[in-house]
């Protein structure tokens, strides 16, 4: 069968959730491959494999942010690896391995006028690896610690959300740059693997212990950087025990994502004024100068075996939705993937 005589299936966005994300707000839909409506320069990809984040969760909603909200009905927005089927670019071949921010569907044209371009997948990297270990996620965590948040080999760092895609890389991030480090996860297993495979010096289960109070017991004179994936009670705990002149660096805010009306702020925002400390959000795609240095750090690392991540992989295009919510639930371990087929 030729690539134009296939269906496109796709997993577009049914209505706009209110409160936490269900299965009913996508819906399968079924189109023709665009592989006849190739300007110069464009390029079809059939997907391999999709990623998840939580951010895709504030995405749906409409509002103002840093990337538009997506529109009823259309292919919901996601990254993903796929392989180059039909190319008008020579930078893109036929046959070619790309990572980038495509969406929900089997088929897509890419390389278009005035959108991002994608990123050719370097031999010998795997899709999972391009999307994990290598990925976004990753260069998030590594511009959030050492350019934003200025990380340095004496301090005492803390992470929440350090069982996620993000997390779980800035933990060994931190302990690589000879940081002591603190993790925040939910449950035992998550715990012990982050002290025993990913370096972390202590864990807290924010399920079963009280966080502040861990704290105060693990870094009696403070934490002089938190990278926050969280939000809520978990970053007015690191409020209450951020160190003088201390850095707080926002990169997500997981526990307010479903919540159908916003939550109250930390209470406790006098804390920076009183410790001199900074509280900045960040965004990856305003530090996209830094994306060379930070790949080339990633890559090392894992070349030479010190880096060290997990992937949760699922299957079948049918099983996209039910993969997304997944993280939104302590069923998803690391890096939140799925393959096609």
């Amino acid at each position: 069968m030729s690539v134009a005589e296939r269906v496109n299936r796709q997993w577009v966005l049914a209505r706009r959730p209110q409160g936490q994300v269900r299965l009913e707000d996508f819906a399968r839909r079924d189109a023709s491959v665009p592989v006849a409506d190739l300007a110069a320069g464009e390029v079809l990809v059939r997907m391999m494999m999709f990623g998840f984040d939580p951010a895709q969760r504030g995405w749906m909603d409409d509002r103002p942010s840093y990337m538009p909200p997506m529109a009823i009905g259309e292919s919901v927005r996601g990254s993903a690896a796929a392989r180059v089927v039909a190319s008008t670019n020579p930078a893109y071949p036929e046959g070619a391995l790309v990572r980038g921010l495509f969406s929900w569907q089997e088929y897509a044209v890419v390389a278009r006028a005035g959108e991002a371009a994608p990123v050719l997948i370097p031999e010998g990297v795997t899709p999972e690896e391009a999307l994990g270990v290598l990925g976004g996620a990753s260069l998030t965590a590594w511009v959030g610690l050492k350019t934003v948040g200025r990380l340095g080999a004496d301090d005492t760092v803390l992470i929440s959300g350090a069982a996620g895609a993000v997390g779980s890389l800035a933990v060994q991030i931190a302990h690589l740059n000879g940081a002591r480090v603190i993790g925040i996860a939910g449950g035992p297993e998550k715990c012990r693997w982050l002290v025993e495979d990913y370096g972390a010096d202590a864990a807290i289960d924010y399920r079963h212990e009280d966080v502040a109070a861990r704290l105060a017991a693990l870094a009696p004179d403070g934490i002089d950087l938190f990278f926050d994936n969280v939000g809520g009670e978990t970053l007015e705990a690191g409020i209450a025990h951020i160190a003088r002149f201390g850095r707080i660096v926002l990169c997500g805010a997981i526990s307010g994502y479903n919540d159908a009306e916003p939550v109250a702020g930390p209470r406790n925002l006098a804390r920076l004024i009183a410790q001199r400390a900074e509280m900045r959000g960040f965004i990856l795609l305003d530090h996209l100068d830094q994306v060379p240095a930070a790949r080339a750090a990633l890559e090392t690392w894992l070349r030479d075996g010190q880096l060290r991540y997990r992937t949760d992989v699922q299957q079948g295009f049918e099983a996209i939705p039910a993969t997304f919510l997944r993280l939104f639930s302590s069923a998803s371990q690391g890096k939140q993937l799925l393959r096609i087929e």
